[in-house]
């Protein structure tokens, strides 16, 4: 954070002086690039509220460095070039000493050269595509590897399932997340005809005829699932429209990625009871930590009825870190932060401790949850321990070579082990 240290000034004309006031306040600030309207509001106004949470309570207990803590919340509104603009304002006008902030991989692409150029730092909180490590951001969601992949197998192993249909919304993360699970299940043996590809804009609302096309491709002699990286409202039509045309969990399971306790809560889940979601955290799970969250949380929100999902893990977990890394470094320094988070570790809050690897991602359990009818997740399954995000995935051929590692003397996102060179900073 830059301070500015001029108290007063002293202007002489004639024999008047004039004392200027302080310029600027003693306080670390932290900017939220959440959209708060628009298609992407339903899922991450909740996240802004979290980080405004997390900043109260860090106050509480003196701030950090011997100064307070300073929110500074923008509303991109659900578009992705504004993001960069909004970015931009939060690191130059604003002066924030750290980002939380961004949902889609779109939104986060669009703020990535904005941060890398200004030296800004980002923790970017929900699940993703990979192929991507940068510097300046912190990957606290999941990669491929700790929920797609599981996801997968879950339906391969414990279903049976052999046919699928990979349902997105049209932009980077479902399409490279399908890339990716199309790679893996042909591997598998999934024959090319036993996988259907379907993609719908932003905020799509006529599913009738895509349900309807699911629907036959599931009738066809063999068990079919739906693996969802559908993002945003559009999800309310989806499950309606199943539900409208009698699909259920048992005849079609759908696995969600990107559909959490705060995406139901606006739904009727009686058409959804069974289907499920793949993430590293539910709000049914029972620990201490997860009991003293959502005890914090319903405090703060004074709403019991307020529910948590895995994002807001991430969120919370990103925050903790960072506090940690910043008191480990003396200084909000971007460079001297981004060297003290890697290591860092925090309690998560189902169980087992979150790490920060070299890559800037996280070591997280997988956890399936299955809907039931008071918009809750049961866990059907769960990995044994914690898994270790992959940044780049060991199914593309581009990619199965490549790590990233951000501590000396690698310190690059992209490292080819094959060929020992790093090809740029991030990809």
């Amino acid at each position: 954070m830059k301070i500015k240290t001029l108290t007063s000034a002293i202007v002489l004309s004639g024999a008047t002086l004039i004392a200027l006031p302080s310029l600027a306040a003693d306080t670390i600030k932290v900017g939220v690039l959440h959209s708060l309207s628009g298609t992407m509001a339903i899922s991450e106004t909740t996240l802004k509220d979290t980080v405004l949470m997390m900043v109260d309570e860090q106050n509480k207990k003196g701030g950090l460095l011997g100064k307070k803590i300073e929110a500074v919340v923008v509303d991109p509104a659900s578009n992705w070039p504004l993001f960069a603009e909004k970015g931009r304002e939060l690191l130059t006008k604003d002066k924030v000493d750290v980002i939380f902030g961004s949902w889609t991989s779109v939104s986060r692409k669009s703020v990535l050269p904005v941060l890398e150029e200004l030296n800004g730092l980002m923790f970017y909180p929900v699940q993703y595509e990979g192929e991507e490590s940068s510097k300046n951001v912190f990957y606290t969601g999941a990669a491929p590897n700790q929920q797609a992949i599981p996801a997968v197998d879950y339906l391969m192993n414990d279903l049976g399932v052999e046919r699928f249909v990979l349902a997105g919304t049209d932009y980077v993360y479902p399409r490279t997340t399908n890339k990716i699970l199309e790679a893996y299940l042909k591997g598998k043996g999934v024959a090319e005809q036993d996988i259907m590809i379907n993609y719908t804009p932003f905020g799509h609302s006529d599913w009738q005829s895509i349900v309807s096309d699911i629907k036959k491709f599931g009738g066809e002699g063999k068990k079919t699932a739906v693996v969802s990286t559908i993002n945003g409202d559009a999800n309310v039509p989806f499950y309606k429209e199943l539900g409208n045309q009698g699909v259920s969990s048992e005849d079609i399971p759908v696995v969600a990625f990107s559909v959490g306790e705060e995406e139901l809560s606006g739904l009727d889940t009686k058409p959804l009871v069974g289907h499920l979601a793949a993430w590293n955290y539910f709000q049914s799970v029972e620990t201490p930590e997860n009991e003293a969250f959502i005890k914090a949380w319903h405090a703060y929100t004074k709403n019991s009825d307020r529910v948590t999902n895995d994002p807001m893990e991430a969120t919370y977990i990103g925050f903790k870190m960072w506090a940690n890394a910043v008191t480990k470094a003396g200084t909000t320094d971007v460079d001297a932060v981004e060297q003290a988070m890697i290591g860092q570790t925090v309690p998560n809050l189902t169980g087992g401790v979150a790490v920060m690897n070299k890559n800037h991602h996280l070591s997280k359990p997988v956890l399936i949850g299955e809907i039931q009818d008071d918009g809750q997740f049961e866990v059907v399954w769960k990995t044994d321990g914690v898994v270790p995000g992959d940044a780049w995935s060991d199914f593309l051929p581009g990619s199965k070579d490549l790590i990233s590692d951000w501590t000396a003397p690698i310190k690059c996102g992209n490292y080819n082990t094959v060929t020992k060179t790093c090809s740029g900073q991030n990809y």
